[in-house]
Parts: C-alpha cells; sequence; structure tokens
C-alpha cells in the first residue's frame, strides 16, 4: 500500500461486495510532533476508567461490560488479573493506567500517523478513506516476528521496496497506530506472543520517541468461524488483548478497543459486517475508522 502519492506493490483481500486492493503500502514522511492529553471522556472511578455500564476495581480499566482487578486493563468482555506483561526483563507500560479524556477529531488528525499491521489494516486502507491521508506500512500475513525486517514500504519514485525498519528511520509520525495479532495465533504461545509484541512497542518507542502509540485490539472473528476448532478462535483473541491492554501507560501508549462496536451478544463479530468471519466488509470499516476518531489524544 502506498500513502500520498505512492503505488502499490501486489494483492491483499477481497470479499463479497469488495475490490481487491493491490499491494503493499507506505506512507509519505510525515512530520512527528508531542502533545498532551485533551478532549472530553470517560469517567473514573477508583484511579482506574470506566465506559458505561463498567464495574472498575483498583488500578484497573475496563471496555465495554468489563470487570478489572487490580492493575488490570480489559478489552471486550474480558476479565483482567493482576500485573502487566513483561519481556526480557523489560516493562513497557506498568499495568496501572491514569484517566484517559479523549476528544473527538476529523479526517485531518492523521495526517501525521502511520498505520501498521496485517491484512485488516489494509482494508482501512483500502476502504477507510485515509490513503491520501495517512502513511500505511501493513501487508497481508504481517506478524510481530516479522514486522521490522519486512519489506514492504514502497519507495516514491523508485521500484524497490524497503523494511518497516527503513522506514521508520527514514520519516517521522505523531501517531502510531499498531494492530495486528490474528496471523500469528498459530505459532507459539499467548505468553511468546507478548513477550515478542512488548519488545515491538519498545522498539516503535526506539524508533519513533515523539510518537504517541496507539495499540488496538485485534479484532474479533465471528462466533461460527471462531468455533470452527482451528488456531483462529476469540478465547485466544481475548487473551492476547488482554494482554496487549497492560501495555498501555495512558501517557504515551493508549489501548483502544473497537469490538464492542462490530461485536454481537455472542462476543464475536456481527456476521453481517464481515464476508469471511475474519475481515470487516468494506462498508463497515467506517465503524472502525469512526471509533479511531472518537478516542483520539492531542498530539
Amino acid at each position: 500500500m502506498t500513502g500520498s502519492g505512492n503505488t502499490a506493490g501486489s494483492g491483499d483481500m477481497t470479499g463479497s461486495g469488495n475490490t481487491a486492493g493491490s499491494g503493499d503500502m507506505t506512507g509519505s514522511g510525515n512530520t512527528a510532533g508531542s502533545g498532551d492529553m485533551t478532549g472530553s471522556g470517560n469517567t473514573a472511578g477508583s484511579a482506574g476508567m470506566t465506559g458505561s455500564g463498567n464495574t472498575v476495581g483498583s488500578g484497573g480499566v475496563t471496555g465495554s461490560g468489563n470487570a478489572a482487578g487490580s492493575g488490570g486493563i480489559t478489552g471486550s468482555g474480558n476479565t483482567a488479573v493482576p500485573g502487566g506483561v513483561t519481556g526480557s526483563g523489560n516493562t513497557v507500560g506498568s499495568g496501572d493506567a491514569g484517566q484517559v479524556e479523549y476528544r473527538t477529531v476529523e479526517d485531518d488528525y492523521f495526517s501525521d500517523a502511520v498505520f501498521i499491521g496485517d491484512s485488516r489494516t489494509v482494508g482501512m486502507f483500502e476502504y477507510g478513506g485515509l490513503e491520501e491521508i495517512s502513511a500505511f506500512y501493513a501487508s497481508k500475513g504481517l506478524t510481530v516476528y516479522k514486522l521490522f525486517d519486512s519489506e514492504i514500504v514502497s519507495v516514491p519514485g523508485e521500484r524497490k521496496k524497503i523494511t518497516v525498519e527503513e522506514a521508520l528511520q527514514q520519516n517521522s509520525f505523531a501517531k502510531i497506530y499498531l494492530m495486528i495479532g490474528i496471523n500469528e495465533m498459530g505459532t507459539g504461545t499467548v505468553e511468546s506472543f507478548l513477550e515478542k509484541y512488548q519488545e515491538v512497542v519498545r522498539h516503535l518507542q526506539e524508533l519513533q520517541p515523539d510518537a504517541i502509540i496507539y495499540l488496538q485490539a485485534i479484532i474479533k472473528v465471528t462466533a461460527e468461524r471462531s468455533a470452527q476448532g482451528d488456531y483462529i478462535n476469540n478465547e485466544g483473541i481475548i487473551a492476547r488483548n488482554e494482554g496487549i491492554a497492560k501495555l498501555a501507560d495512558n501517557e504515551k501508549i493508549f489501548f483502544l478497543d473497537v469490538n464492542p462496536m462490530i461485536c454481537d451478544d455472542t462476543g464475536g463479530m456481527i456476521p453481517e459486517y464481515t464476508f469471511d468471519g475474519v475481515h470487516l466488509k468494506a462498508k463497515y470499516i467506517e465503524i472502525w475508522k469512526d471509533f479511531l476518531k472518537t478516542h483520539a489524544i492531542s498530539s
């Protein structure tokens, strides 16, 4: 994929009523800024934050309908346990998040943002209307294990592609939106995935020290797809999202969970919203985008 003025590489997602997009994604070099948090948002309980109808324990942060334990942060339908996620002796995020007040923004908020991810982010590029505004470093099949080494970023005016690592060294961003994790579910364990995910977040901070990082919850699949019995299931997604949420410090790293907006009472993605049980149809990408627009931090 390309951002402004760039050309795409080889193909990605298709599905019912959708047109296959072409290629890997790059974006133009934006300039990073710094910022403080402003805007209106959720009301906090004891050292924690709640959405509507949530119950918070000490230091807990919950999404829709969740109950947090001490120091825990949960996404949709999850229950947190005490503590954080660590790897290689280092901690990104403390597991205790302070109050966040999000604000609503327009599309131009994403002009200095880069979206990094797999085929779900490819869908945002193709159907979210941000392809001329934001940079996209995304490709079908991208994983946390190959994220920085993958040559998926097109160089404007050249035929070659460079790695995400090189692209992040050459360009500066004020916001990073990371959505990754569905492809890794058949590899390793929840713990090994979260350890690698944390390494990725830490390295993103090293490469883009001024950027706000939005860690996006892995989008759930439909209940029917989850019940097929292979490695892609909502139980595994919930476990990974719980760990991802704990990496947020609500200062420079924030956890955003769109699942309550696109899931039904089964806990899975609404069947009408998807063509394959995994990816959002083109017209429902707007729900995801609108969620991001109402959960923005000043930069």
